[in-house]
Protein backbone atom coordinates (compact mmCIF):
# COMPACT_ATOMS: atom_id res chain seq x y z
CA UNK A 1 0.00 0.00 0.00
CA UNK A 2 1.51 3.54 -0.79
CA UNK A 3 2.65 5.39 2.07
CA UNK A 4 -0.05 7.91 2.82
CA UNK A 5 2.79 10.19 4.60
CA UNK A 6 1.59 14.06 3.58
CA UNK A 7 5.35 15.54 3.16
CA UNK A 8 5.20 12.23 0.24
CA UNK A 9 5.60 14.50 -3.29
CA UNK A 10 2.26 12.74 -5.24
CA UNK A 11 4.79 12.46 -8.33
CA UNK A 12 7.23 10.17 -5.93
CA UNK A 13 4.22 7.58 -4.78
CA UNK A 14 2.42 7.37 -8.61
CA UNK A 15 5.68 6.50 -9.54
CA UNK A 16 6.08 3.51 -7.28
CA UNK A 17 2.73 2.39 -7.96
CA UNK A 18 3.63 2.39 -11.43
CA UNK A 19 6.82 0.72 -10.75
CA UNK A 20 4.99 -2.03 -8.98
CA UNK A 21 2.19 -2.51 -11.22
CA UNK A 22 5.21 -2.88 -14.11
CA UNK A 23 6.75 -5.62 -12.00
CA UNK A 24 3.24 -7.50 -11.87
CA UNK A 25 2.72 -7.04 -15.70
CA UNK A 26 6.17 -8.39 -16.01
CA UNK A 27 5.88 -11.34 -14.00
CA UNK A 28 1.98 -12.14 -15.42
CA UNK A 29 3.61 -12.11 -18.75
CA UNK A 30 7.19 -14.65 -17.86
CA UNK A 31 4.37 -16.99 -16.38
CA UNK A 32 2.09 -16.63 -19.59
CA UNK A 33 4.99 -17.24 -21.56
CA UNK A 34 6.37 -20.07 -19.24
CA UNK A 35 3.23 -22.20 -19.67
CA UNK A 36 2.85 -21.58 -23.64
CA UNK A 37 6.17 -22.83 -24.05
CA UNK A 38 4.89 -26.01 -21.93
CA UNK A 39 2.14 -26.63 -23.90
CA UNK A 40 3.95 -25.90 -27.10
CA UNK A 41 6.59 -28.92 -26.17
CA UNK A 42 4.11 -31.12 -24.97
CA UNK A 43 2.21 -30.71 -28.42
CA UNK A 44 5.55 -31.14 -29.92
CA UNK A 45 6.45 -34.16 -28.55
CA UNK A 46 2.93 -35.02 -28.91
CA UNK A 47 3.06 -34.96 -32.43
CA UNK A 48 6.66 -36.67 -32.83
CA UNK A 49 5.23 -39.40 -30.86
CA UNK A 50 1.97 -39.77 -33.29
CA UNK A 51 4.98 -39.54 -36.45
CA UNK A 52 6.38 -42.22 -35.17
CA UNK A 53 3.76 -44.85 -34.89
CA UNK A 54 2.42 -43.62 -38.21
CA UNK A 55 5.84 -44.78 -39.95
CA UNK A 56 5.95 -47.76 -37.74
CA UNK A 57 2.09 -48.68 -39.56
CA UNK A 58 3.40 -47.78 -42.48
CA UNK A 59 6.14 -50.11 -42.68
CA UNK A 60 4.34 -53.14 -40.84
CA UNK A 61 1.86 -51.72 -43.73
CA UNK A 62 4.61 -52.46 -46.51
CA UNK A 63 5.80 -55.75 -45.16
CA UNK A 64 2.16 -57.22 -45.00
CA UNK A 65 2.26 -56.30 -48.43
CA UNK A 66 5.54 -57.60 -49.84
CA UNK A 67 4.55 -61.01 -47.73
CA UNK A 68 1.15 -61.21 -49.72
CA UNK A 69 3.08 -60.62 -52.60
CA UNK A 70 5.44 -63.50 -52.01
CA UNK A 71 2.32 -65.91 -51.48
CA UNK A 72 0.81 -65.30 -54.53
CA UNK A 73 4.26 -66.16 -56.43
CA UNK A 74 5.05 -64.40 -59.45
CA UNK A 75 2.11 -65.73 -61.34
CA UNK A 76 0.18 -62.80 -60.04
CA UNK A 77 1.33 -60.84 -63.39
CA UNK A 78 -1.49 -62.58 -65.58
CA UNK A 79 -4.53 -61.38 -66.17
CA UNK A 80 -6.43 -64.48 -66.10
CA UNK A 81 -8.75 -64.46 -63.52
CA UNK A 82 -8.83 -68.14 -61.54
CA UNK A 83 -12.37 -69.10 -62.14
CA UNK A 84 -11.99 -68.21 -66.37
CA UNK A 85 -8.35 -70.40 -66.01
CA UNK A 86 -10.94 -73.49 -65.06
CA UNK A 87 -13.36 -72.45 -67.14
CA UNK A 88 -10.52 -72.59 -70.22
CA UNK A 89 -9.70 -76.25 -69.00
CA UNK A 90 -12.71 -77.49 -69.26
CA UNK A 91 -13.63 -76.56 -72.40
CA UNK A 92 -10.92 -78.20 -74.16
Amino acid sequence: MASTDPTTPKDELESGDSKQSTADITEFVQNLLMQMQTRFQAMSESILSKIDEMGSRIDDLEQSINDLKEEIGPDSGSKVKPEESKHAEGSV
